[in-house]
């Protein structure tokens, strides 16, 4: 449900375009590890995925569960909620291993949070949390880099900001772009394997902001200053990739 409503509401937004390194979409039971830069990227990453004919479980934060509507939808569709800093967080890796087992793709952010940030600039993945790499090496599944870039656009910065760029997106029609990485097994030890994942999101984020001509920050961005959906350099050259429009 929630990946139709965002395949409905986010062409309103801006422009969206999705490319791959693969001819094929994410096999059954993947783990796509997404960098996380705004509040409507969840939706834009959703919307991208149902052009590639995937619908995945989302692990978020449970304070989700908590909005009226949205919460319900959360619920319905089986995704994963993550009580951080309570004994139920360990519990949410547990849930997301059985919906891979039943062959449900699954979308983690890896850095677990948004950046602290006001400007509506891209910047490179901060640090990722070591959740991914031990679902990925409970599982066996295999992790599916994507890298978005352009919702920052849409909205980013203090609240009234915020609004102010969703309600103003339709008539500015910004450029956003998603790219899907080759599918990757992590590294057997926790510190790398998590490493790794982020370099993976980080090469599909710099080829997702050149694709929209997005200047990139040349440092790795500012502290967190909160929890969204769980889980520098100049833009390198575009991967051959397939389109999906």
């Amino acid at each position: 449900m929630l990946s139709r409503i965002a395949a409905a509401v986010v062409p309103s937004l801006g422009h969206l375009t999705v490319t791959s390194d693969r001819a094929t979409a994410p096999a059954a039971g993947s783990i796509i590890v997404a960098n996380h830069t705004s509040l409507v990227d969840p939706g834009i990453v959703l919307a991208a995925l149902r052009r590639l004919g995937v619908e995945p479980v989302v692990m978020a934060t449970a304070g989700l569960w908590r909005i009226p509507v949205l919460g319900r939808l959360l619920e319905r569709g089986g995704h994963v909620p993550v009580h951080r800093g309570t004994d139920r967080a360990a519990a949410a890796l547990d849930t997301a291993a059985l919906a891979l087992r039943d062959g449900r793709h699954l979308l983690i952010y890896g850095e677990g949070r948004l950046p602290c940030r006001t400007d509506a600039a891209e910047a490179p993945p901060e640090s990722f949390r070591s959740g991914l790499a031990r679902l990925a090496h409970a599982s066996g599944a295999p992790v599916v880099p994507l890298g978005q870039a352009g919702a920052r656009r849409v909205s980013s910065g203090p609240c009234v900001k915020q609004i102010s760029g969703f309600l103003t997106a339709p008539a500015r029609r910004p450029r956003l772009h998603v790219h899907v990485g080759a599918p990757l097994h992590l590294p057997p030890e926790v510190g790398a394997a998590t490493a790794a994942a982020r370099a993976a999101v980080t090469a599909a984020w710099r080829t997702a902001t050149h694709s929209i001509g997005e200047p990139a920050e040349l440092a790795d961005g500012d502290q967190p200053c909160g929890e969204g959906v769980s889980g520098g350099s100049r833009p390198g050259p575009r991967h051959p990739a397939r389109s999906a429009r």
